[in-house]
């Protein structure tokens, strides 16, 4: 009985001390059963592999007028931290501006590169409530691409992130977002982000494209 008892408390404390795996975000599950076959057909490839996928995201705050305002930066920090749920690190000039009072060294802006669950769950975050958010929005830029299916789009308040109370921070603060994947031109890009659920408006050219088609 007691050798019985000895295995059932080895396998409760087995249990207890066992770690959990973390859910897979939403946005990685969809890439996985929807956007994956998605993009395998309209590429028309087999292999996973050559698939174009999101493999970063950074997100950077130019804060120039910290050079005066040591307290803006603090902010831009604290908010970035806020919005991202990772410790940003500071970006520092590399020349001396006399002009903008600006010497070598000096923290003028901050940024947070994003992988594995913590990118998926921004992106995710970003597209379903942040932008909808942004005042009059209409749609992002479809061509605000790198030329190798990188993307990068403009928020001018930091605001738009529900984490951030406005109470909090004495100026509005915009940011860039990057989103860097590894698709081969612009249009596999933009079809992975799109496929992904990124709003992108339907311009005038696209719009006769997709007439034609």
């Amino acid at each position: 009985m007691a050798a019985k008892s000895t295995k059932k408390d080895a396998k409760q404390a087995d249990a207890a001390n066992a770690v959990e795996l973390p859910a897979i975000p939403r946005l990685q599950e969809k890439y996985i059963k929807e956007v994956l076959p998605h993009l395998k057909e309209k590429l028309q490839r087999t292999n996973p592999h050559a698939l174009p996928k999101l493999t970063k995201i950074v997100v950077s705050m130019g804060v120039g007028s910290a050079v005066t305002e040591k307290k803006h930066m603090e902010e831009a920090l604290s908010a970035l931290q806020q919005i991202t749920g990772q410790k940003p690190a500071p970006c520092k000039s590399r020349v001396a501006i006399s002009n903008f009072k600006l010497r070598e060294g000096l923290d003028i802006g901050a940024k947070v590169t994003l992988r594995g669950p913590r990118m998926w769950e921004f992106m995710d975050r970003l597209v379903s409530i942040a932008l909808p958010r942004v005042r009059d929005f209409r749609g992002l830029n479809p061509k605000a691409f790198d030329g190798s299916g990188n993307y990068s789009l403009g928020l001018t308040e930091q605001v738009v992130f529900p984490e951030i109370n406005p109470d909090k921070f004495s100026r509005t603060q915009g940011m860039n977002i990057a989103f860097i994947t590894t698709a081969n031109n612009n249009d596999e890009g933009r079809e992975l982000l799109r496929a992904l659920g990124m709003p992108f408006r339907v311009d005038e050219v696209d719009g006769k494209k997709a007439a034609a088609n």
